[in-house]
């Protein structure tokens, strides 16, 4: 019988039965592996191998034996096998008396917390051939159940959850193009060019930019010439060099007049061959798988025309639609579009909060640390811009962070209905469900997540699958209390102390866990010291101290809490 005195509890009182000695098995009958039974994927998994003695058995009787796992106010039965005498015609095991029998018996119990406190139980149900009953008295098996893995609710619960980008940029680049057209062999700019609508609203951001420096920064404007590659290649270096000078000239005239004071960067292009195979790429050309085997084929310029100009059939095509469009000079104006800075967006957000964006404002709640603020500007936002799940989301994180998991799952609820998809709230309703041991929730919702949260959310969720060397993998590197869990589970404890001690800021269950590695390295001091603590920072866990297994061994620390 177990010598752990708080098992007492479920003495032999609650299975007792008025019993004929004849029958009765000792515990010498059995063996069971685990002997100390322990929670693994939300099941408690047993085998049970069992003997009938020789001369035991009765010819003309029935038994079947079944395992019971029983604690204070509850039980659940397991798989029953049951065994018939050599002079009963049944469909169950034979076993003959002289001979008797070795059978096994393997079954699992869904896991419950109160089975914490529990024992394991080999019931009899048995009767002769004529329906009386014999009576078997139980034999105690084993205690348990080690639920050391069923702490993923709580790794979880003090886990990392994931946010919702704010999508605030201060600085903006923009860029403004417009091309200028040039006639074949000619490279000077025409006015039915400087004309054109791109031209116009180039000069227009240009003179906007100038005139309004606190909203908009210059980078550059870059000036990019070139010319077709048709024609000899000396003939092409002048023509495109040519087009780059009147180019820059007029637009440096256009930024003066703009008031536009920045540098110009300009460059020419003698063969625009890359610009040729893009527009080739992009076209209806009959022939053009043949002309970019061409160019994949030849580089030297020269020898890529003569071959172009081979393919007659739609050599002609080239030159209306293709060549045209390469000589040009491209014109791009490089801005910056300047927001408001962080004293403007907290300025704004206490007199007027209706003049800041959704991204202004989800920004602004990220630079306070303080989580009442925290709140408030999320709520402003939400009643701003009500059809933006990133602030539910978001809101979601504060309530997770401080334990209150109904109210985060409301926000991430309500997040959901306005963006199914969206990967970060699908992984803080992955980590709600783990907190509610509700790993089938869990694994619907991680599957649609993504990115460092979601991997440890799904390490998490590997622990309760009782999947610790996939959990893990995902978990490695992360010092995080659930990596450690699941190095405890891969009977890794250095590996988890060492991870454990790395944890910034410990909860009560980070102690709690360097206690549990500390009693599987049979260290008592250790055991005394972190159990200390771990109740100090979360006065709920002397309770759970106190009805774990896996401090059986060390009842004058348990005692001391």
């Amino acid at each position: 019988m177990s010598k752990i005195s708080r098992f007492a509890l479920l003495g032999a009182g609650v299975l007792a039965l008025a019993s004929c000695k004849s029958m009765d098995l000792s515990e010498d009958a059995f063996t069971v592996t685990p002997q100390i039974l322990e929670a693994v994927g939300g099941e408690v998994p047993v085998t049970v191998d069992g003997t009938f003695p020789e001369k035991y058995f009765k010819k003309k009787a029935i038994v079947t034996v079944t395992p019971v796992l029983q604690w204070a106010g509850g039980s659940v039965a397991g798989d029953p096998a049951s065994f018939q005498g050599q002079k009963i015609q049944g469909n169950n095991r034979t076993v003959v008396k002289k001979n008797g029998a070795n059978y096994t018996i393997t079954t699992s119990f869904p896991y419950q917390p109160e089975m914490r406190v529990s024992e394991l139980y080999a019931t009899f149900d048995a009767k002769k051939k004529s329906g009386k009953k014999i009576e078997i008295e139980p034999v105690k098996l084993a205690d348990g159940v080690i639920s050391t893995a069923e702490l993923y609710a709580n790794t979880a619960g003090n886990g990392n959850t994931a946010a919702a980008e704010d999508g605030y940029q201060r600085i903006i680049k923009q860029a403004q193009e417009a091309n200028i057209m040039f006639l074949i062999q000619q490279a000077n700019v025409r006015s039915s060019e400087t004309g054109s609508d791109a031209i116009a609203a180039l000069k227009e951001v240009m003179k906007t930019v100038a005139a309004d420096t606190k909203n908009y920064g210059v980078e550059n404007l870059e000036v990019s010439a070139y010319a077709s590659p048709d024609g000899a290649t000396s003939l092409n270096e002048n023509l495109a060099g040519q087009r780059e000078k009147n180019a820059a000239k007029y637009i440096q005239k256009e930024m003066k007049n703009s008031k536009l004071n920045t540098a110009v960067d300009s460059k020419y292009t003698a063969e625009d061959w890359d610009g040729f195979k893009t527009l080739v790429q992009e076209s209806n050309l009959q022939d053009k798988e043949l002309i970019l085997s061409v160019l994949s084929m030849y580089s030297d310029p020269e020898r890529r025309e003569s071959e172009i100009k081979n393919i007659s059939s739609v050599y002609s095509e080239l030159a209306d639609e293709i060549l045209p469009q390469l000589r040009r000079a491209r014109l791009t104006l490089n801005y910056q579009l300047i927001g408001r800075s962080d004293e403007e967006i907290a300025e704004a957000y206490a007199s007027q909060p209706s003049v800041l964006s959704c991204n202004e404002i989800l920004y602004y709640a990220n630079l306070t640390k303080d989580a009442a603020k925290k709140t408030e500007i999320l709520n402003t936002a939400i009643k701003q811009y009500p059809n933006d799940y990133r602030a539910y989301n978001n809101l979601a994180q504060i309530y997770f962070e401080a334990g209150q998991f109904d109210k985060a799952k409301e926000q991430l609820t309500k997040a959901a209905s306005l963006n199914a998809a969206a990967a970060e709230v699908n992984t803080n309703l992955g980590l709600v469900a783990l907190t509610a041991s509700d790993p089938k929730a869990a694994a619907t919702y991680l599957a649609k997540g993504a990115g460092k949260e979601n991997a440890e959310a799904l390490g998490n969720l590997y622990i309760a699958q009782g999947q610790y060397e996939r959990a893990l993998s995902e978990l490695k590197g992360s010092n995080t209390e659930a990596e450690a869990l699941a190095l405890i589970m891969n009977k890794d404890y250095s590996g988890a102390k060492r991870v454990l001690s790395a944890i910034a800021v410990p909860t009560g269950y980070t102690y709690y866990l360097q206690a549990v590695a500390a009693a599987r390295t049979n260290d008592a001091a250790a055991v005394a010291q972190n159990l200390k603590k771990a109740v100090a920072a979360d006065p709920s866990l002397k309770a759970a101290a106190k009805s774990d297994v896996e401090f059986a061994k060390f009842a004058s620390a348990v005692e001391a809490l």
